[in-house]
């Protein structure tokens, strides 16, 4: 089999055009029976309907309509909200057919050589018209490929010079092509200018920004990439994979500082100079010699030692990691070279995704994979087995440090048929003096230790007056440790502290209100979740599209995104992810504001799970007793908490590369819980009695 080069500069214009036209095109081209709408001009309602909230539980707290990230954009023009049935013209394409249009060129603009292909590959296809009038999908001739503002090719007042195009009519049916966008130190994806209604066909585009079925993922390519033809693809053999010299290659630029030096930093941990030869130069940029570290000459006369082409078409993986954006040239040249692409760029909408497969015809790696297998490799006595590996979810968060054993970790359970036991660890953050016997926190000690379940009592004293007298705490018939820990640490509620034996941890605020009966049930429902977190107080989080950024809100409605820790069972191997996995600065953080700490435990299990917590019953007036304490309301009425918790989820997104929280709709209710029987016929009798 011969392969050539497929990714042109014709095949990025000319064919996507096409893709959009046949597969968003009119009733006669669709196929109601791979679930297409045969009736793409009716009205469409893709949105879920907001969830309904009665008028006593609303609250003063801001709550904005939750768009997702994947349909924003960075004007007030609806854009973030584009489809091909909402910003698209079809009766345009009806009329003349597909046809596509290029505004003439304008005195004394300049186009790079790379977009003067794009423009001359569409206007030798036959989809291309000089007319207006007839035109499906219109192109501009100004030139939008870098929108770099340090770069020389950047072209400057985009903006006012689209607006004034006549035809413009707010981007629609417009297509803007796009390869570089934002600037050192962020490398963001704004492009400087509204691009309104308009599709982005953009390289390096992140699955974040990406809005499917509108919007096209291509490749970046050089300068020198040819517009048509190429040289013939390196696949000699009809061997897969292909006999070749090395197993791994790579060489490209190390980035010494900022976004993308990651992984390019570590690469020289694994390469060996013999089946994997994987290299990295800090010669580039005017003051490389200004920050070259101790490896750079050594790196430097290893990556002069070979030659890029003769690797790249002896190898059978080809690995390609981010740069300072998420794509690389190294993509299409190790498509080019027949060898297989090893994905390391975390967040990327890769190339022509809408019909491609690339999990078929490439390796999809975690960025953060690098360092961990060079952990198995270094603490060999602590290596990850391979099915550690291969089993959802994966090397990243099965620590080997905590088990070798699968049956110690929640999300093996089911594979291996364990149940979890019977028992559960119950851990109070205390922070407030002992005053009074009414405090809750005394009758919350209570009625957790008569709970059938109850193995033993955890008391985590971290409040800056002294430990009160042994004899001052109410008699239990389990155990009660108390543990003395620094005020305000947060984090240390999460720590995976030696006394606590059992599977199920049931963490709780002092001022947690909850009855035997909620406490057995909820333990219950979690023996069923073992890897999620099972809990009363839920809250969700939402998009916020007027400050694109993520929002928080503790709204009753119909779904939920997080279980909060004041109330919650979970599996105890998540203490120890939360302490070992996660990194300091996100813990300090914390720990700073004595907030945030319940959020970043939900994430961190949703990160794990890909799922979303358990809500179980709620009783009616659970609400307005942990709002009625004097503590917990000042907090929660406290303007700034919500701000906090605000940053914290934007700051905590950020560092996971994605917001791992998904919402749910589920709630789990004791059984007959709500049918007009006989309160006699009810399992968990009492919660009805509250």
């Amino acid at each position: 089999m011969q392969a050539k080069k497929r990714y042109l500069i014709l095949f990025s214009a000319g064919v996507c055009l096409v893709l959009l036209f046949y597969l968003q095109g009119p009733a006669s081209r669709r196929n109601p029976s791979r679930g297409d709408d045969p009736h793409p001009h009716w009205p469409h309602f893709s949105d879920p309907l907001r969830a309904f909230i009665p008028w006593d539980q609303t609250e003063t707290e801001d709550y904005n309509v939750r768009v997702s990230p994947r349909h924003k954009r960075d004007d007030n023009s609806g854009a973030y909200k584009c489809r091909m049935d909402s910003c698209f013209d079809f009766s345009l394409c009806r009329r003349n057919g597909f046809k596509v249009y290029i505004y003439p060129q304008q005195k004394g603009e300049k186009i790079s050589e790379s977009y003067q292909n794009i423009l001359s590959s569409i206007e030798g296809s036959r989809f291309y018209t000089s007319d207006p009038g007839q035109a499906c999908v219109f192109v501009l001739n100004l030139d939008t490929l870098d929108r770099d503002q340090l770069s020389p090719q950047y072209v400057h007042n985009l903006k006012t010079k689209i607006q004034n195009l006549n035809l413009w009519n707010n981007g629609r049916n417009h297509l803007i092509f796009n390869l570089y966008s934002g600037t050192w130190p962020d490398y963001t994806e704004d492009l400087g200018f509204d691009i309104g209604q308009a599709m982005l066909a953009k390289a390096s585009i992140s699955t974040e920004n990406f809005r499917p079925n509108f919007d096209i993922s291509i490749p970046l390519f050089s300068k020198d990439h040819p517009r048509t033809g190429g040289e013939r693809g390196y696949l000699k053999y009809n061997t897969i994979p292909p006999f070749r010299k090395y197993v791994l290659v790579f060489k490209g630029k190390r980035y010494l500082t900022g976004i993308g030096s990651d992984t390019r930093n570590a690469l020289y941990h694994i390469h060996n100079a013999e089946d994997v030869v994987l290299l990295t130069t800090c010669k580039h940029g005017k003051d490389w010699q200004k920050h070259k570290d101790a490896r750079c000459d050594k790196d430097n006369a290893e990556y002069d030692r070979y030659d890029y082409k003769e690797m790249l078409h002896n190898s059978t993986f080809c690995l390609v990691p981010r740069g300072r954006r998420l794509g690389s040239f190294r993509f299409l040249e190790a498509l080019q070279a027949a060898c297989v692409p090893v994905m390391l760029s975390n967040g990327w909408e890769l190339p022509f995704s809408e019909i491609i497969d690339w999990h078929t015809a490439a390796v999809i790696g975690d960025e953060r994979l690098l360092l961990q297998i060079i952990q198995d490799r270094v603490l060999q006595h602590n290596a990850r087995s391979t099915l550690m590996w291969n089993r959802l979810p994966g090397g990243l968060f099965t620590l080997p440090q905590y088990s070798s054993y699968l049956g110690d970790f929640p999300f093996f359970y089911a594979e291996l048929g364990i149940k979890p036991q019977q028992k559960f660890t119950a851990v109070i953050h205390a922070v407030t003096p002992l005053v009074s016997q009414s405090q809750p926190i005394f009758k919350l000690l209570v009625a957790v230790a008569k709970s059938q379940y109850c193995a033993q009592i955890i008391v985590l004293w971290n409040c800056d007056k002294p430990l009160p007298a042994k004899h001052r705490w109410p008699a239990t018939s389990v155990p009660v440790i108390v543990i003395e820990g620094e005020s305000k640490v947060m984090s240390s509620r999460f720590l995976p502290y030696d006394n606590i034996k059992t599977d199920a941890v049931l963490s709780l605020d002092e001022d947690t209100v909850l009855s035997t009966t909620e406490v057995d049930f909820a333990f219950t429902v979690w023996q069923s979740f073992p890897e999620r977190i099972v809990g009363y107080p839920a809250r969700s989080h939402f998009w916020d599209s007027n400050k694109e950024r993520w929002g928080y809100t503790s709204k009753w409605t119909n779904d939920y995104s997080m279980v909060l820790t004041g109330a919650a069972f979970y599996h105890r191997y998540y203490n120890y992810l939360y302490t070992q996995y996660l990194p300091g600065s996100l813990k300090s953080m914390v720990d700073q504001l004595s907030n945030c700490e319940d959020i970043l435990m939900n994430f961190l299990v949703s990160a794990v799970t890909k799922m979303p917590p358990i809500k179980v019953t709620q009783k009616k007036q659970y609400k307005e007793t942990m709002m009625g304490q004097t503590s917990r309301a000042s907090r929660w009425a406290d303007p700034d908490h919500f701000a906090q918790r605000q940053t914290c989820m934007n700051k905590f997104a950020s560092w996971f590369g994605t917001m791992p929280l998904v919402h749910s709709q589920m709630r789990l209710d004791p059984v007959l819980f709500k049918d007009q029987v006989s309160i006699l016929r009810k399992k968990y009798r009492d919660i009805e009695r509250l």
